[in-house]
């Protein structure tokens, strides 16, 4: 099959739609545990490419939510985040070549996947929103809204809002346009804010030269990182993983791009992520994984073919080889406000799937998921809603 391959304005904005969860976790990870940048930004970027190259569709490159959010919560080490990318990267291996991800695949009932969807699309759409008003983790630990701009109010209004507001207005009076499609409005007037607010003071350091990311920076894991690794980080991972990375998002791949989606299966999803993790994390990167929310978030802001992932890939490349540990400075030109518009955008676009659900029983199990989601993590959630969903199975239950 040739390369499905198209360069153009929708592509390069849809290959944009997706920094809103990427650019935050990313750079706080560095920032607070510690990974090196050239290694997280040269991983993503090599990810992506390959991603492409291998699925011929557009294919979303994320961190393990998980593992991230724990993280950058309780400061840890980059030896632990090491360690729980190597393990993961084991793990996802060894389902993925025996095939025991499509035995556990065919247990995992649709309302289920639905509502691992609808509940990613919500936690998207809440943590833009956050972003817009100051108030995400990784903004309370920085203490400060915009914690790269020189300005962080515009008279008594913050200048979050305001820069959301704005991008908001922008993205849905373009948001089916394909002469102005508006990931790129977005994302390039976000950063065009950023210069103009100060957010460019980085640069100041930074020199323009070849840079490669070094091998095993942090050592190897030892023991004791493993061990703790297992138990906080990787279990409570798995089941997030399988449900939205590997289920949820081959099935979304397959309503996207029908027979182009032939590649995208659930074993070899769970093999290349299990290589993502191993060698993103032996670079001194972040875990890394195929995420639905992403999907959705490249695909509603134009993304329909790999070209997407050269695009976005050959940026993030080109940003960490020619910048090397001052990559940041440039990651650092994007509002925090104008990523919560991409996620708010995202997280609709795949909220909306649940829509496909016709019986109560299916709404059920799939508003199920969402709730327990909320009060406590999309693992447990996943978990629950297939008790309920085989609970429910038979015709004498009603709800």
């Amino acid at each position: 099959m040739p390369l499905n391959l198209k360069f153009n304005r929708l592509e390069l904005a849809g290959s944009l739609g997706d920094l809103g969860t990427l650019l935050p976790i990313a750079v706080g990870m560095i920032l607070i545990n510690g990974l090196d940048a050239m290694g997280v930004f040269f991983s993503i970027g090599l990810f992506y490419v390959l991603s492409g190259l291998y699925f011929n569709v557009t294919m979303p490159v994320q961190p393990m939510k998980v593992i991230g959010a724990y993280a950058l919560a309780t400061a840890m080490s980059a030896q632990q985040i090491m360690a729980a990318g190597i393990l993961m990267g084991i793990f996802l291996l060894i389902i993925g070549l025996t095939n025991a991800i499509t035995v556990i695949s065919r247990y995992i009932p649709k309302p289920v996947v639905r509502g691992v969807q609808l509940s990613t699309g919500i936690i998207l759409m809440a943590q833009g929103v956050r972003l817009m008003m100051g108030t995400s983790q990784f903004q309370q630990l920085q203490k400060a809204a915009e914690p790269y701009l020189a300005i962080q109010n515009i008279g008594p209004v913050p200048v979050g809002i305001v820069f959301g507001v704005i991008g908001g207005v922008l993205t849905l009076l373009f948001l089916n346009s394909k002469r102005f499609p508006a990931g790129l409005l977005v994302v390039a007037g976000g950063m065009l804010l950023g210069v103009l607010f100060g957010a460019g003071a980085g640069f100041k350091q930074a020199a323009v030269g070849l840079n490669w990311p070094g091998w095993l920076p942090f050592g190897l894991p030892s023991r004791i990182d493993l061990s703790f690794a297992v138990l906080v980080l990787v279990l409570p991972q798995i089941p997030m993983t399988i449900g939205n990375a590997v289920i949820a998002n081959g099935d979304l791949a397959k309503d996207y791009f029908g027979p182009a989606a032939g590649k995208v299966t659930y074993r070899s999803l769970t093999i290349s992520m299990a290589l993502a993790c191993i060698g993103a994390v032996l670079m001194g990167g972040m875990p890394l994984c195929h995420g639905a929310g992403g999907l959705a978030a490249h695909y509603r802001f134009g993304a329909r073919t790999a070209g997407s992932n050269l695009i976005i890939g050959a940026l993030f490349l080109a940003a960490a080889v020619l910048l090397g540990s001052h990559v940041l400075a440039l990651a650092n030109l994007m509002p925090m406000s104008i990523l919560g518009i991409l996620l708010l955008f995202a997280g609709s676009q795949l909220a909306m799937t649940v829509m496909e659900l016709k019986e109560r029983k299916e709404m059920f199990v799939a508003l199920t998921v969402l709730g327990i989601t909320l009060a406590t993590n999309l693992a447990a959630g996943f978990l629950v809603g297939i008790v309920i969903a085989y609970i429910l199975k038979p015709a004498r239950f009603a709800v």
